[in-house]
C-alpha cells in the first residue's frame, strides 16, 4: 500500500487496516517460528506498512 493511498483513507478505514495488518504480521511470524518462510523481509515490509498506517491515523486524530 503506498502513501497516496494510505493518506485517501479515514479513521475508521486507517483503524481497520492496521487491525488486519497486525493479524497478519503475527500470522507471518508464527509461519516463520515454525518453518522458515520463503521470504523473511515480508514480516518487515508489514512491521514498515503498519508503523505509516498508524502515522497517518495519528496526523488525522490530530488534524
Amino acid at each position: 500500500m503506498k502513501n497516496a493511498e494510505i493518506n485517501k483513507l479515514g479513521v475508521a478505514e486507517l483503524t481497520q487496516q492496521i487491525v488486519v495488518e497486525q493479524e497478519n504480521l503475527s500470522r507471518l511470524k508464527l509461519a516463520h517460528a515454525i518453518s522458515p518462510i520463503e521470504n523473511p523481509m515480508r514480516i518487515r515490509e508489514t512491521r514498515k506498512l503498519i508503523a505509516r498506517l498508524e502515522t497517518a491515523l495519528s496526523a488525522q486524530v490530530k488534524a
